[in-house]
This record gives C-alpha cells, structure tokens and sequence, in this order.
C-alpha cells in the first residue's frame, strides 16, 4: 500500500473513531443546533476510491441553509458548494501521460428534519463543472456533468461536525470536517 493510501486511510479511521468517543465525551451541556436555516459551513474532504486511476482527492465543502420547507417535511434547502482536486498518471504505447481533474459543484440540498439535532442527513441535486488538464490528445475534455449526493453530518459539537456524502465528484465517497460560521 502506498504512503498517500495508508495515510489516507488513517485519516478516515481517525475521523470515524472519533464518533463513538465524542459522544461519551460530549456528556457537557453543550446543545448542538444542528442544520437550519442560516446555517454556514465550511470544511475540508478527503475523496477515497478516486475516478479513473486516482487513489484518493482532495477537496473542500461550503453550505449555506437557505430556507424552511414547511410543505415538504419541514426539511431544509440549502446551496451547496464543492470542489475537489485529483491527479493520477497512465501510459500510453510507452509514453506516461499525467491527468489533472478539478470537479467545481454547485447542489440544492434538501436536509431531512428528524428528532436527533446531531444528525444531517441530506440529498443534492446540481450541476457541476469538471476541468480536465493533459497532454494527451484523446478525448478527455473539460464539460458540464449533473450531481447527484447523498450525504450525512454528525455534529460533534455545535461548531463541528464529521461529514460524508457519496455521488458525483472526483470520488465515489468523500469525508471530512465542518466547520460552522454562522447560523441557527
């Protein structure tokens, strides 16, 4: 296993065993909001199972909540924001050709309103823009693609939260950290 793998898989271990012992820890009186209207984040992702030859990405998440859908379960619209960044080298009768992706994605989430703050459970649906960068002459071209993201946040605390979402993207899964800015 190469060194980018092993710490890439390290980070994921870390992130998801920090889960059950944040919540033993988080015995305080600490009251976690959770996702709203107002709400403003942003944080850092690492994409595994890469597209193409690329072993892992990285990236970045924004989103702001937007408004209350009261006539559609009492969820959440917010504007997502994505961009990822992933590099892998093939070659080509004898010739090693490097390909740069940078996927920039703009979704509208539907965050589900349940009972346990702590948990954001959301679907998007978007369109993003992918920008591809080769010397090699084939048919790798930059364009626009359709999003689609199902996604999670686990709110540690009121500021930060574990986050996940499978779909369209430089990575067939993406984890990370939130942060909250602003909002309820």
């Amino acid at each position: 296993m190469c060194t980018a793998r092993r710490f890439v898989a390290g980070a994921t271990l870390t992130m998801f065993a920090a889960v059950p012992l944040s919540a033993q820890s988080a015995q305080t009186k600490e009251t976690v909001r959770g996702f709203g209207v107002g709400h403003t984040d942003i944080g850092p992702t690492v994409g595994l199972g890469g597209l193409g030859a690329a072993s892992f990405a990285i990236g970045g998440r924004f989103e702001r909540g937007l408004k209350a859908l009261p006539d559609l379960g009492n969820g959440v619209l917010g504007l997502g924001l994505s961009v990822d960044w992933y590099n892998y080298s093939e070659s080509f009768v004898g010739t090693d050709y490097d390909f740069t992706y940078i996927p920039i994605a703009a979704t509208a989430n539907y965050h589900f309103n349940i009972q346990n703050k702590k948990f954001d459970p959301f679907l998007g649906l978007g369109l993003g823009y992918l920008m591809v960068n080769t010397p090699y002459g084939g048919s790798y071209d930059s364009g626009i693609y359709v999003v689609g993201r199902l996604g999670m946040r686990y709110f540690m605390s009121d500021k930060m939260a574990l986050y996940g979402d499978v779909g369209a993207g430089a990575a067939a899964l993406n984890v990370g950290l939130t942060f909250r800015l602003s909002g309820s």
